[in-house]
């Protein structure tokens, strides 16, 4: 079960590193992220008065997922698993009506004669079964653990659609700090474009300054652009990931709260994480189906009644009778069917246990690289926030000292640059420091709407399995719940 990391970085920092003094890549600089799939509406859409926070990003993506909507049903549907179970344990009663029409024409020691009878007959035939070595409770304790095991694949199957949204959350958030950063850079280098046309009025630079402000200028714009188009994606993931447009984002989301070493974190995960409880639900039903097949290899009893009534139409004649018995059988050769069935179980159950066994390795191995990248980013944001204001310092002293004459355009762009380089290198630490956090909480089996105490209706998966477990027919009062619940669930 390989995590997948969700990276904000790509091509931003690389184009940072890449930069050289004299050719700025502001374009590379413009393309961060792929925070899980950024997501949008288009930049030029009003802003909305309410402000979105990640909590409202949780909720909309809770109530709106599809995805969560399709895991429900089929657990609806391993839960008539049991039902089905359920119903072999139970009497059988079948209704017959037979119209028989018969003709016959024969002939005997020289004599002709023909008949036409016409039967009406009805009846009613039970069977209950009396003993099976235990195979049909096995079946039905199968069942169940089959049921517990997609609850915790419909727990798992949370995280992830709760994850994506605070990718997408993060991401959009991300992109908008990106654009006002652009903005604001096409903002100065306007100003250092006119300063420097100034100052070539008056002969205190030369045409080349000029032209290299005009062409920071314009390489800003590009960027802009770039960043603006990025946004317009991020928005677009928003809206599948959350199910609704955003309206003014609220900020960094505050820092969850977190265990207090790797070793809590690790142990957390492997008693709570929900894949390792399902794969542990279902090695426990391979176990049952073991028996099953097993319990097939014996003998079955059942109790056999039948009641009927035939009549002859046309006439009074008519019959009358009704039968009661046990039945025991036993298959003593099926071409090794039953045999074959037991070894496939057995080796059914072995795969679960050696898939259990890396779903253990794996959660283990997602809560340490969870851990590690939590660490490594709130470093890497500490080491941004000391970069940013250094270099903002740099960049107003360089700017001074350039209106004094002490210091050429190029130096007052380089600096610029230096000091963008800095903001956009911040705003990326700080959106994956959070993004790391969520992601060591899904590690650890935790996001989910009622770990994070989300104001949602929380789905109860045992309502649904309360009504159907006993397996109730429709004109019980059970059953009549039931097809209530149906029809709210659109299932009529």
């Amino acid at each position: 079960m390989p995590r997948t990391k969700t990276k904000i970085t790509i091509d931003l920092i690389e184009a940072v590193e890449r930069r050289a003094m004299w050719n700025f890549d502001l374009a590379g600089l413009a393309r961060p992220l792929a925070l899980a799939g950024g997501v949008a509406f288009a930049c030029l859409t009003p802003i909305k008065a309410a402000a979105d926070n990640l909590t409202d990003a949780l909720i909309g993506a809770y109530n709106t997922s599809g995805l969560l909507e399709q895991n429900r049903a089929l657990l609806r549907a391993a839960d008539e698993d049991v039902a089905v179970a359920m119903a072999a344990l139970r009497p059988i009663l079948d209704w017959t009506l037979t119209l028989e029409r018969q003709l016959s024409d024969q002939r005997l020691l020289g004599l002709s004669r023909d008949a036409q009878n016409t039967n009406l007959s009805t009846g009613l035939r039970l069977e209950q079964l009396l003993f099976d070595g235990g195979a049909s409770a096995l079946t039905k304790q199968s069942a169940q653990e089959q049921v517990l095991a997609a609850r915790q694949t419909l727990i798992n199957v949370e995280q992830s659609v709760l994850l994506r949204a605070v990718t997408a959350y993060l991401n959009l958030l991300l992109q908008e700090e990106n654009v006002a950063l652009r903005q604001n850079n096409v903002r100065v280098l306007g100003e250092e474009l006119r300063a420097s046309q100034d100052r070539f009025e008056v002969g205190e630079v030369t045409r080349t300054d000029v032209a290299l402000s005009e062409s920071r200028l314009a390489a800003a714009r590009a960027n802009l652009a770039d960043a603006e188009g990025n946004l317009v994606t991020a928005r677009a993931e928003y809206v599948n990931a959350v199910g609704r447009e955003p309206g003014r984002t609220a900020g960094q989301p505050p820092t969850p709260q977190l265990p207090a070493s790797l070793d809590a974190a690790v142990a957390l995960a492997v008693r709570n994480h929900p894949t390792i409880l399902s794969e542990q639900h279902r090695v426990r039903a391979q176990e049952l189906n073991i028996q099953v097949a097993q319990a097939n290899l014996g003998p079955s009893a059942f109790l056999q009644a039948e009641v009927f009534l035939e009549d002859n139409v046309g006439n009074s004649d008519f019959r009358n009778a009704g039968t009661l018995g046990v039945e025991m059988r036993q298959r003593l050769y099926n071409g090794g069917r039953n045999s074959a069935l037991v070894r496939r179980a057995m080796a059914q159950r072995d795969a679960s246990r050696a898939n259990l066994l890396n779903v253990q390795k794996d959660v283990v191995q997602d809560v340490k690289n969870a851990y590690t990248d939590y660490l490594t980013a709130g470093s890497n944001l500490t080491a941004t926030n000391e970069r940013t204001r250094a270099a903002q310092v740099a960049f107003d002293g360089i700017r001074e000292e350039a209106t004094l004459g002490a210091r050429t355009t190029l130096d007052v762009l380089t600096a610029e640059q230096e000091l963008l380089d800095a903001q956009t290198e911040q705003i990326v630490a700080r959106a994956e420091r959070s993004l790391a956090a969520y992601e060591l909480l899904s590690a650890q089996g935790l996001l989910t709407a009622e770990q994070l105490r989300l104001p949602v209706q929380v789905y109860d998966p045992t309502l649904y399995y309360n009504l159907v477990k006993d397996a109730p027919v429709p004109m019980s009062k059970r059953g009549q719940e039931l097809d209530r619940v149906l029809k709210a669930l659109g299932k009529n």
